[in-house]
């Protein structure tokens, strides 16, 4: 089983949306007998709390299950998941100190997005419904990529 974990901040809005899109495109394609994804985040304000109420809006909006408990990323994560998706800079370098080494499938998430590859995901708590819009697409638009790049790495 290939392991994904989507982190962000606060693990309400950014990463919880991408694994529900990410794990959506798994389960269309069939794989979710070899791939599955989680979320966390490097801070520990919304361990427990249910997804931001706008994340559940837009993923409900494009016809996609989200269902998440915040949680926080432990250094174990490290070894648990082959790919860890970061949105943006900040929480990258968070990853790398909490494990104490780069992880050799840590990515940014927009890494796989064709529209802005390498740029961060800005974080939307603190706009509008059309921040959490312009995030999904460029959620979806990076999962379809993502998956595409584990499917040729691991053959499936």
């Amino acid at each position: 089983m290939i392991k994904i974990i989507f982190v962000c901040l606060g693990n309400i809005c950014r990463s919880p949306l991408a694994e529900a899109i990410f794990q959506h495109k798994v389960n269309q394609k069939g794989l979710q007998d070899k791939i599955s994804s989680d979320s966390a985040g490097t801070a520990n304000y919304h361990v427990g709390d249910d997804p931001d109420t706008r994340s559940i809006a837009v993923a409900v909006k494009h016809d996609v299950p989200i269902q998440h408990k915040g949680q926080q990323f432990h250094h174990t994560h490290g070894e648990e998941f082959d790919y860890i998706m970061a949105m943006d800079q900040s929480n990258h370098r968070n990853i790398i100190h909490e494990l104490g080494y780069k992880h050799e499938g840590l990515f940014l998430m927009r890494d796989f997005d064709p529209d802005g590859k390498g740029e961060e995901v800005p974080d939307p708590y603190y706009g509008g419904a059309d921040g959490f819009e312009n995030v999904y697409q460029m959620l979806d638009r990076s999962c379809d990529e993502l998956l595409e790049y584990i499917v040729k790495e691991h053959n499936l």
